[in-house]
């Protein structure tokens, strides 16, 4: 439609300009005409109405001297028809006599017609353009809807069960982009029901594997009468049981909460300010542990634009597994630095490292000798994701322990 319009309007330009023009020279030439037939006639003197003859005018030009006395005296053009002929008049006063002009007749009906075929080709040539435009614009749009009912029908038919990457190489080019996305979203996609199956799958085995412990315990305590101190300690291996299932669930309604967290509204944040607060807290809690926490930022002021409490959510597990594989006595230290405009914060302890051949932050997976619901990591990896941010677990090169690293991306940060 904006295409038409904008031929239409060119249309109507370039026709005006051509009509323009053509008057215009007629009107240049007419004038020209009468200035020399009027000197003619002023060197002769020759009185009024009759008609003129003179070698310089062509055919198509009338020349006469007449008497109109409500004219005024100045040059005037005028166009007119008559019988049926259009006529470009000039009225040029003479001098000798008051009321007495000099009047040239042109026929301009050649010139006329000649715009009037220019307009009407102008015409069929716009409706047949337009009709083009039309055409081409119908069959591109068939052409392009295609790949997308493809496409439309392929995600129409897949569920968590089948999840399959679109064949980019039948795709047209235009729309090779999009097939690399859908299969970038379909990946992640995969990613996310896998580990949620196996998160079901470890929340009911984690759990039913205490309960039928706890059951067996029972059952083997109430099958003959026994001292009070067995009743008691089959009691407390009960609730110490009942509190790793009720440390559990709440590691799994942490899983709720992050994810509501993910749709947390970015804010700018002072980072060196953040971490101090939070390193500042962590202290106290490495001291009740009697460990002692350090932090090396090495800049004075930088700027975030991200979710604060999935941020949190990462420093927390990072700093409490810290405290939890390193000995008493030991020295946590908390790195913030800069490295090709991303902000990277690393938490090193000294426990006794990490296989990293292992999958850590697969859910209810536990490693070392400390115990734990083994989702500390598998939510912390979700965070870092909903942040667009990466982290991994490596042993220290320097000596015994690991190094917990965050990489913050590039976007929407200011250094100073």
């Amino acid at each position: 439609m904006a295409s038409a319009t904008l031929i239409v309007l060119f249309s109507v330009i370039l026709h005006q300009t051509i009509k323009t023009s053509i008057y215009e020279n007629l009107t240049n030439t007419l004038i020209n005409y009468t200035t020399t037939v009027e000197n003619s006639i002023q060197a002769k003197k020759i009185t009024c109405n009759y008609n003129v003859v003179h070698s310089y005018l062509p055919n198509d030009v009338q020349a006469s001297i007449e008497l109109h006395p409500l004219r005024r005296r100045t040059l005037e053009l005028v166009q007119s028809t008559k019988n049926g002929t259009k006529q470009l008049i000039a009225y040029m006063p003479l001098w000798f006599q008051n009321d007495a002009f000099l009047v040239l007749t042109q026929d301009i009906s050649s010139a006329n017609e000649m715009l009037n075929r220019i307009l009407r080709d102008m015409i069929l040539i716009n409706l047949s353009a337009i009709f083009l435009i039309l055409f081409y614009a119908l069959f591109l749009s068939r052409m392009l809807l295609v790949p997308i009912k493809i496409l439309a029908s392929k995600l129409g038919k897949m569920n968590e069960g089948f999840l399959r990457p679109v064949e980019t190489n039948t795709l047209p080019e235009e729309f090779i982009p999009l097939g690399i996305g859908l299969n970038r979203f379909i990946d992640r996609i995969q990613t996310f029901v896998k580990y949620q199956k196996e998160l079901f799958i470890g929340i009911a085995h984690e759990l039913k594997t205490p309960l039928a412990v706890m059951k067996t315990k029972n059952e083997v305590t109430l099958l003959k009468p026994r001292e009070k101190e067995r009743y008691i300690e089959a009691l407390r291996s009960n609730i110490d049981t009942i509190n790793e299932m009720n440390s559990m669930i709440g590691s799994i309604l942490e899983i709720g909460r992050q994810e509501g967290a993910q749709f947390e509204e970015p804010v700018l944040l002072d980072v060196v300010k953040f971490l101090q607060k939070r390193i500042n807290d962590f202290k106290i809690l490495a001291h009740q542990e009697e460990r002692k926490i350090v932090e090396d930022i090495s800049f004075k002021t930088f700027f975030l634009n991200t979710q604060p409490t999935l941020l949190i959510h990462i420093l927390q597990n990072f700093v409490q597994n810290a405290l939890k594989f390193s000995p008493k006595g030991a020295t946590i230290e908390i790195k913030a630095f800069v490295l090709n405009g991303s902000l990277h914060i690393e938490v090193y302890d000294e426990g006794e490292g990490v296989d990293e051949s292992k999958d850590l932050f697969a859910p209810f997976k536990r490693y070392g000798s400390k115990s734990g619901t083994g989702l500390g990591l598998f939510l912390a990896k979700g965070a870092a994701d909903a942040l667009g941010a990466h982290i991994g677990i490596t042993n220290r090169s320097d000596s015994n322990g690991a190094v917990a690293k965050l990489v913050m991306p590039s976007q929407n940060q200011s250094l100073y």
